[in-house]
Parts: C-alpha cells; sequence; structure tokens
C-alpha cells in the first residue's frame, strides 16, 4: 500500500495486521477514487471515516487538500493512522480521533468539502453513517462510499444524490453530490 501521487508520492504505508475489519483500498481502487474528484481535492477539508490505517486522506493531503480528519473506533486502527501520518509528514494536516463515528459526527462542528466512507463489509455502517455525515458536508461536498456490489445504497440522502457509481472487481464506489442544475435537467 503506497501513496500514489503528490507530495508523498511512493511513500508505503503500513497497515492494521490480522484483523478482518481492516481491508486496505486497492491502489487500483484508489486510483479510480481520486480520478473522479481530481479537480476538488485542492484547499478541501477531508474526512477519512472509518479510517483504517489513513491512506484514503493522506492521499488526499498528499494531492493537496488543506487538512485531513482520521476517525476510526480502534485503538489498533489509530496507531496505524499517527504513524502513516508522521512518515509521511503531514502532522500539521493531520487531525486524528478515535470516536465511535456516529459520536463522532454528532459532536463535530467541523465541515467536510470531501468525505471517504470506507467501513468494514457487511455491517450496514454505510447506511447508518450518511444521514449523520449529510448536514456535516459543505454545498461543494462529495461524498465516496467504497462497498461490496450486493449493498444497495440509497439514491439520495437530504441534499446529496449518487451521481456516479464506478464499479471494480466485487466492489462498489458510490459518489454523492448536491445535483447541479444541469444534472438536475437530465
Amino acid at each position: 500500500m503506497r501513496v500514489i501521487t503528490g507530495k508523498a508520492k511512493g511513500r508505503k504505508l503500513i497497515t492494521v495486521e490480522g484483523t478482518e475489519t481492516v481491508r486496505p483500498t486497492l491502489d487500483s481502487v484508489k486510483e479510480a477514487m481520486f480520478s473522479a474528484i481530481q479537480f476538488d481535492i485542492e484547499g478541501a477539508a477531508v474526512l477519512d471515516l472509518f479510517a483504517g490505517s489513513g491512506q484514503l486522506g493522506i492521499e488526499a493531503i498528499s494531492r493537496g487538500a488543506k487538512k485531513a480528519y482520521f476517525v476510526d473506533s480502534s485503538a489498533e486502527s489509530i496507531k496505524v493512522v499517527r504513524q502513516n501520518v508522521a512518515w509521511v509528514k503531514f502532522e500539521e494536516q493531520a487531525i486524528v480521533v478515535q470516536k465511535p463515528f456516529a459520536a463522532f459526527l454528532k459532536s463535530t462542528s467541523e465541515i467536510f468539502d470531501i468525505a471517504f466512507l470506507d467501513p468494514p463489509y457487511r455491517c450496514g455502517l454505510i447506511g447508518k453513517a450518511l444521514p449523520l455525515l449529510e448536514p456535516k458536508m459543505s454545498e461543494r461536498g462529495i461524498i465516496i462510499c467504497e462497498h461490496e456490489n450486493e449493498c444497495t445504497l440509497p439514491k439520495k440522502i437530504g441534499r446529496f444524490e449518487i451521481i456516479r457509481v464506478l464499479h471494480h472487481r466485487g466492489l462498489d464506489i458510490s459518489i454523492y453530490r448536491i445535483p447541479t442544475a444541469e444534472e438536475d435537467e437530465t
């Protein structure tokens, strides 16, 4: 697992070992995610919810995000996130929080431009997180959910609608945005 491009390009990251709940995003999937939002990253406030190793938030900072919140309930995952953030020297842009996702979303006053949701599969966590996340997103916000193919996400959550679904070897990446006037007309 490595940072694909930007300031930390090529830096290898560590992951949580020996657990079925942490499933690192493959480089090809990560590249597809970031290609879809490449013009929205610069200066963005990012949320890496269910952070695991922190690789999605780190990739966003490497590509120009202003800051990233890394949230996970696992002490082991938070330890790995802190190590990875230090390794790529992004401590000043990283806010690392050990807290269950619902408690974090209910308590934060931060507004995010980009949110990555990549929880353990088959737990229904995305469906529980989306309604809590929606009011914490900016008007230009993008929510990116990595999930198994069988998982059907709601087409609309508050102001946000699925605008694109990328299919990739047994998993899907659903991208939510507030539709523009042009998208509403189609």
